[in-house]
């Protein structure tokens, strides 16, 4: 069914948009859960726990792409339930995901910071932008998915060095584009 049935569905309150919507992107979100989390029980939580927030927001929401909207409330709930999970210190790719992109980003601490973090994502997106469509794929799905190195190799058919390598580069650009913007010293 394409989404823009499903998403009717939704609006006439059908129960069966829950079902559909599972049936046609539960293996995607339960891969970008898994990725976050790396334990099943909780990945399978988020999963269905979007489901529920899909049904609460569509209606009055009507999202042009039912699979981003209903990925970006999954990670939403796999990165808050990481955050509760990493007090009893569990963690899937989320804390190495980051910690290579640390040495790019500023830490957000205040209000103002805040601002320039929300000011960030936009001057990020325009980086992507700039991104041929094999590099913008790897550093989606590795810092957005979480995708390991090893799915992307499979994704790709580049090698696993070779990705490695390709995200080094790339976020060395991310680098020098964040310093020409004056967001790093």
């Amino acid at each position: 069914m394409d989404d823009k049935k499903i998403i009717e569905l939704f609006f006439a309150r059908s129960e069966k948009a829950v079902n559909e919507l599972s049936d046609k992107y539960g293996s995607v979100c339960m891969k970008a859960a898994m990725n976050i989390l790396a334990d099943k029980r909780d990945a399978e939580e988020c999963v269905n726990d979007s489901y529920l927030s899909v049904w609460e927001t569509v209606p009055p929401q009507k999202p042009e792409s039912l699979l981003a909207y209903v990925c970006k409330i999954v990670r939403n709930l796999s990165l808050k339930r990481i955050k509760h999970n990493s007090a009893k210190k569990r963690s899937g790719n989320y804390g190495s995901c980051f910690e290579e992109l640390a040495e790019c980003l500023p830490s957000a601490e205040t209000v103002e910071d805040e601002i320039q973090a929300s000011e960030l994502s936009g001057i990020i997106d325009e980086f992507i932008d700039t991104l041929d469509y094999t590099n913008r794929l790897l550093f989606v799905r590795r810092y957005w998915f979480m995708d390991s190195y090893e799915d992307l190799s499979n994704i790709t058919g580049i090698k696993e060095g070779a990705v490695r390598t390709r995200l080094s580069r790339i976020r060395g650009r991310l680098r020098d584009y964040l310093e020409k913007r004056g967001i790093l010293p």
